[in-house]
């Protein structure tokens, strides 16, 4: 019993010690987003005067970090739905159905899961520049290089392989009766997976959302290098900020401009944290 509590105490406090450096340093760049210029020679972790709302005003107008929130957005949605709408139902098929090449179809997948996608980001810039000097007598501007459509269906290619592999994974610890039961009351195998084994398979496939939205949002090196224009995402504009703000010395706007990029992630996750963790623990249950 005595180790029992001392590991349960230890890991008591490894967890609080985890959650303190994670909020500790939150919470300082968001005191720090309303702090005015000449407050930062001061001491660090000094309270601000006031509550400076012109740095979050300049940082979105000024700094147009308001115009890359929104082609984060944009990128963002438009890859969920590409991902989803292509993992969904072929996780469903390769988890219910017997086909010739299943096996080769999942290998593929498990592969997919070992290439970091930032190593291939360059063949992929060339190949769409191929493409667009293919397609300049038709579209002399240019199609696919910076285009956010375009950056949002490489960021659902490129996580398809783990959407899928979770996504499947679940759907076969879905015992098969809720399915055969559907099926004698003449349900379609559209309506089956639709309607009976989606909302089953919610709790994972918020786990996708999830993981999926905080690679898209996070994302720099490939949206870097596929929006080279002016249509730049959060990230790629909290780099040219932080490198003006650096030089005029006013770091007020700065951090105004980090907390744009990080409330979205904690307002997702204290919505969906409950469907999180159940996803996250279904299959050892059902296993």
């Amino acid at each position: 019993m005595t180790i029992t509590r001392l590991g349960r105490t230890l890991t008591y406090v490894l967890v609080a010690a985890i959650a303190l450096a994670i909020a500790v340093p939150v919470a300082w760049v968001l005191l720090a987003s309303f702090k005015a210029k000449g407050e930062f020679y001061d001491s660090p972790w000094t309270l601000p005067d006031g509550l400076r709302i012109q740095n979050y005003v300049d940082a979105f107008v000024t700094a147009h970090m308001g115009q890359y929130f929104l082609t984060s957005v944009l990128v963002t949605v438009l890859g969920l739905v590409f991902v989803l709408a292509v993992s969904i139902p072929a996780a469903y098929v390769i988890a219910r159905y017997e086909f010739r090449g299943r096996g080769f179809v999942e290998v593929l997948l498990l592969a997919g899961l070992f290439v970091n996608v930032n190593y291939i980001v360059v063949p992929i810039f060339l190949m769409l520049v191929g493409w667009d000097r293919s397609l300049a007598d038709v579209l002399p501007g240019g199609f696919f290089i910076d285009n956010p459509a375009v950056l949002s269906l490489v960021y659902a290619a490129t996580s398809i392989p783990f959407s899928i592999y979770l996504l499947t994974a679940y759907f076969r610890s879905i015992p098969v009766d809720y399915e055969e039961a559907a099926s004698l009351d003449g349900a379609s195998r559209f309506l089956v997976m639709t309607r009976i084994m989606l909302p089953m398979a919610r709790p994972a496939v918020t786990t996708v959302i999830l993981f999926n939205f905080l690679a898209y949002w996070n994302d720099f090196i490939i949206a870097l290098t596929l929006l080279p224009g002016d249509g730049k995402t959060l990230q790629v504009g909290l780099l040219n900020l932080m490198t003006a703000q650096k030089a005029a010395a006013d770091y007020g706007r700065l951090y105004a401009g980090m907390v744009i990029v990080i409330v979205p992630v904690l307002i997702l996750y204290a919505l969906i944290q409950r469907r999180l963790i159940e996803g996250m623990a279904a299959g050892g249950v059902k296993g």
